[in-house]
């Protein structure tokens, strides 16, 4: 007995350590993974450090040359550092981050001129905000580039043998979404044959305003550059074709000739001013919004739907696209009036006596007449039966529609030769006007025959209807007579 159980006992003994070596080389497993994850987080926090090592230096080689290429502001790479990071601070505080400079001076009077940041194609859409120079007395958005240091063209024999690319601190993006870019001036001395490419890269030879034909500045032409020991002094004002995204010039071959030139910023001022609804996605988009999705805009002639895609710019393709008409109306307009009992006056206005529907109140049951509450276009609908009693001869009743006081148009029943028994004719009309605010339309029976009249009782044969299909929101010349 004693050998059985001792039997299972090691057994169960050998089948648990089985199952602890099992579960030990799990550990082992586990922890051999841990120490490769430790030793990952090592290599890639050493990768982190020596990344930041390199952009730490490469920050600061960048303020060195912001420094040697913009001494008009005289800062130092420090002073530039804490004024880029205060004005984000300001701006963002008062007006998140502003279009241009223009703006951002509207948001804050107190800003002073220096460098800040703005986001020309509206925040949180596009392109990352730029580093720009803020002209604070004048509004202006100036972008810096890689030109604007004097620099020597050299010695090259043929026209355009010197060329150089201009790189601005801005994406392209962002410079086309600025309003109004109108200054960009240069300076140039003994350089005869020249030309710069334009923001496609087209050549253009012309260097001032947009003179396309004189291949010289206007000043030269004139005589009264601003710097009389310069030959060219140059603004190109042209928005089309800016920015000047490259100089090229020659024949400077000889050592006795010498040219330099110096490319200014840049420069856009100034802020589109829309007044009254917006027309299109572009008002839109000036005016702030960047979400894309649906909005209403003034059409020609009534509000219009269109679907406005932010991330793009205003000429790009799918900027905006059309949806279709509003329905907009500053309160609703219909009704739908009955009478219980028959009528037969003539030349007076029709009164009703059962108001079905009379959103507005325009409709006045007891004069039959209703007052257009707004300007706008209007339909009307009338529909009735006219008893005719039996005779040989031609009966007839006419149902004439007026607008304020003068006859538009009529319905008529008529019949002939009625001999043996009475009859019923159903006479009516429909009618679309385009009414002003305060004009009044009714109805009357012009004229019927002995005995003729508009039958009516409890069934309710009589029924006048009237709708405002479109309000006019903004007023459209038309006229109503």
């Amino acid at each position: 007995m004693f050998p059985i159980q001792l039997n299972r006992i090691v057994e169960r003994l050998q089948k648990n350590n089985v199952l602890y070596l099992a579960k030990n080389t799990e550990l082992e497993e586990n922890v051999t993974q841990l120490e490769i994850q430790q030793q990952n987080h090592k290599d890639t926090k050493l990768d982190l450090l020596s990344k930041i090592n390199v952009l730490e230096s490469r920050i600061q080689q960048l303020e060195s040359v912001f420094v040697s290429m913009f001494p008009r502001e005289k800062e130092t790479a420090s002073t530039h550092r804490t004024s880029v990071q205060n004005s984000l601070e300001i701006s963002t505080k008062s007006v998140g981050i502003a279009r241009t400079c223009a703006v951002l001076r509207a948001a804050d009077s107190s800003l002073s001129s220096g460098i800040h940041w703005i986001d020309p194609d509206g925040q949180g859409v596009g392109d990352n905000p730029i580093s720009v120079y803020c002209n604070m007395t004048t509004g202006t958005t100036a972008i810096p580039h890689d030109s604007e240091s004097p620099l020597d063209v050299g010695h090259c024999a043929d026209p355009g043998c010197y060329s150089r690319p201009v790189n601005y601190y801005a994406s392209s993006r962002q410079i086309k979404a600025l309003y109004d870019c109108f200054y960009a001036p240069f300076e140039f001395s003994n350089v005869p044959y020249a030309w710069w490419n334009d923001k496609d890269g087209n050549v253009k030879y012309f260097w001032y305003g947009g003179n396309t034909e004189a291949h010289t500045c206007q000043c030269g032409i004139d005589g009264n550059c601003v710097d009389a020991t310069v030959k060219c002094n140059c603004v190109i004002t042209d928005k089309g074709v800016l920015p000047i995204t490259r100089l090229n010039f020659g024949r400077t071959q000889l050592e006795t000739s010498s040219g330099v030139h110096t490319l200014g910023r840049f420069e856009c001022t100034g802020q589109v001013a829309i007044t009254g609804m917006p027309t299109s996605c572009e008002d839109l988009w000036h005016i702030g919004h960047t979400l894309n999705g649906l909005y209403n805009v003034m059409g020609s002639s009534m509000v219009e739907s269109v679907y406005c895609d932010f991330s793009k710019l205003p000429d790009d393709a799918g900027f905006q696209r059309w949806i279709g008409y509003a329905d907009l109306k500053t309160a609703p307009v219909y009704f739908y009036v009955t009478r219980n009992s028959a009528f037969a006056a003539k030349n007076i206005p029709i009164p009703f006596e059962s108001a079905r529907l009379n959103e507005g109140n325009a409709m006045n049951l007891t004069t039959g007449i209703f007052t257009s509450p707004r300007t706008g276009i209007y339909s009307f609908s009338f529909t009735a039966q006219a008893f005719f009693p039996a005779t040989l001869s031609y009966t007839f009743l006419q149902v004439g529609f007026y607008l304020n006081g003068y006859f538009v148009g009529s319905g008529l029943a008529d019949v002939a030769n009625v001999p043996a028994d009475t009859q019923l004719r159903p006479v009516g009309f429909h009618a679309t006007f385009y009414l002003k605010a305060g004009n009044q339309v009714w109805l009357k029976i012009l004229d019927s025959s002995p005995g003729v009249y508009l039958i009516d009782d409890v069934r309710h044969f009589t029924h006048f209807t009237g709708w405002l299909l479109e309000e006019e929101i903004f007023t459209v010349n038309r006229s109503v007579e």
